[in-house]
């Protein structure tokens, strides 16, 4: 995965972080998230445990575990895919068309249903930082992505600072917190 930063757990090659960019002309353009990446001892015949460990507005992903509803990981998976299918096309699929009808947030799904235009608008902020600006070429950012999925929450997350991060990252429960200092 050349075109990702990934951060091994313990120096475990089973266990490690990716910083996945959220897909452009979606509302998480601009968006950065720290994925959590645990691959089975079956693995590649046994899919990977796949979660956000910052928060995001999506029905598809629980909002406190960070933990991703998606068929191909979870039911269909297949020796025959591997990390680039998730990242190039399994997790960008997911946030460019959620599915509403299988919620794990079931706040972000009925809101998407019911009321189209105030989840675009909860996920769909205009505030754009400065750095943003420069990196993205103003891409709108979500809400969500502005308090929780930016390049200031990953490295204050990273570099330790837990005060600022502790809000923004998933209560996910396979992370001990001696793993997130060292990481």
């Amino acid at each position: 995965m050349s075109d990702y930063e990934v951060t091994l757990v313990n120096d475990n090659m089973r266990e490690f972080y990716v910083r996945f960019y959220g897909p452009g002309e979606t509302p998480f353009a601009g968006g950065i998230w720290k994925i959590h990446v645990e691959l089975q001892a079956e693995y590649p015949y046994k899919s990977p445990s796949i979660g956000f460990m910052n928060k995001i507005f999506h029905p598809n992903i629980d909002e406190l575990s960070g933990s991703v509803c998606l068929d191909v990981i979870n039911q269909t998976w297949s020796p025959m895919f591997d990390m680039i299918n998730i990242f190039e096309v399994f997790l960008p699929q997911l946030l460019r068309y959620p599915n509403p009808n299988d919620p794990l947030n079931g706040e972000a799904a009925a809101l998407m249903m019911r009321h189209p235009k105030e989840y675009e608008a909860k996920v769909k902020g205009k505030i754009i930082s400065s750095y943003r600006r420069q990196e993205y070429n103003a891409h709108s950012c979500s809400e969500y992505v502005q308090r929780f999925a930016t390049k200031d929450i990953m490295d204050a997350a990273e570099d330790g600072n837990e005060d600022e991060a502790d809000e923004e990252m998933s209560d996910i429960g396979s992370i001990s917190e001696d793993e997130e200092q060292e990481s």
